[in-house]
């Protein structure tokens, strides 16, 4: 079947040669551009979609090895050899003629599952041929599991969502399609790689053996404001110089709206604060932290008024950040 090729650098508005703080650079304006989770956009659904694909361009060219492997699929990525030597959906491994399955809801296109995602999971299948008793009748065959990727929100982790999938099946000899609509759980506080089981929702079985099982693996949607680690949520909390001397009280964002902030006089860079219970679902009843870590920016061009202001703290300061203790 047909894959529609993803021009991951178009998709980010970035050059091939772009380095990794201009990809980082790009993907943070879009996703807050069309995150659910931030984006205040009147066609939701398209805004959706287009964070969909930012995600899935970010997750490519952000990782150095699939972005290698990306850049060497090149302009001739559907050349029919470069095409064969590709892991395919059917997840015939070993097995003959098994069948092709193509995912739509779970926020990864198919040519991201085709060369990235997760395609297959072997253990308990078989093939068409199956396998045969003393009478010449099928044995009872489990079908083979089947696995993909799941694209799930921050903001999914914390409430927990029913996310609609729908799977197509693909016969390889025919080319016959089938379709059926899935309703996936999502519960909160899901944890990054964890695998949501759709029981008898793979391959066939043959002979009257059950079918297999589709396992979808989550992989979180990257925020632009929030880099995860276990369930702790951690952000950048950039200061003024003057508010980090003098002290002030600033907004910062959560996954429940922004707060205030008290920063004390003399913060310096790389300090912590910590939100108690702002981070993700760490039990049933209890959340992890947030933690925001300041960063000292400076004016890049100041006008001549404001450096002439910055001469004069020069020449009247006595603070020597060289100085040993």
């Amino acid at each position: 079947m047909p894959v529609e090729f993803k021009n991951y650098y178009d998709v980010l508005g970035v050059a091939r040669t772009a380095t990794d703080a201009e990809i980082k650079q790009a993907f943070r304006k879009l996703a807050r551009q069309y995150h659910p989770d931030v984006a205040k956009n009147k066609d939701k659904a398209a805004a959706e979609r287009k964070f969909k694909e930012v995600n899935e361009a970010n997750e490519v060219l952000s990782d150095p090895d699939k972005r290698r492997k990306y850049d060497e699929l090149g302009a001739n990525w559907n050349r029919p050899d470069r095409q064969a030597s590709q892991p395919r959906g059917g997840f015939d491994q070993g097995f003959e003629a098994a069948s092709e399955f193509h995912f739509d809801g779970t926020g990864f296109s198919d040519f991201f599952e085709q060369f990235f995602g997760s395609r297959g999971r072997p253990s308990g299948g078989f093939g068409r041929a199956g396998r045969y008793g003393m009478g010449g009748e099928p044995t009872a065959q489990r079908g083979q599991d089947i696995e993909g990727d799941i694209l799930v929100t921050l903001d999914e982790v914390l409430h927990g969502s029913t996310r609609t999938i729908r799977l197509q099946r693909v016969e390889p000899r025919t080319g016959q399609s089938t379709f059926q609509t899935l309703q996936v759980k999502i519960p909160p506080g899901v944890r990054e790689a964890q695998l949501i089981r759709l029981a008898g929702k793979g391959q066939d079985g043959i002979g009257g053996g059950d079918s297999g099982h589709l396992y979808l693996r989550v992989k979180f949607a990257k925020h632009p404001d929030f880099r995860v680690r276990g369930a702790d949520l951690y952000c950048d909390l950039e200061l003024a110089p003057w508010e980090a001397v003098l002290g002030a009280t600033v907004q910062i964002p959560t996954l429940d709206g922004m707060v205030a902030l008290s920063i004390p006089a003399g913060t310096v860079a790389e300090r912590q604060f910590r939100l108690r219970g702002k981070g993700l679902p760490a039990g049933d009843t209890t959340r992890s932290d947030l933690y925001a870590i300041v960063s000292i920016q400076v004016p890049a061009q100041p006008t001549p008024e404001q450096k002439a202001l910055w001469e004069q703290l020069a020449t009247k300061s006595t603070f020597n950040p060289r100085k040993t203790p």
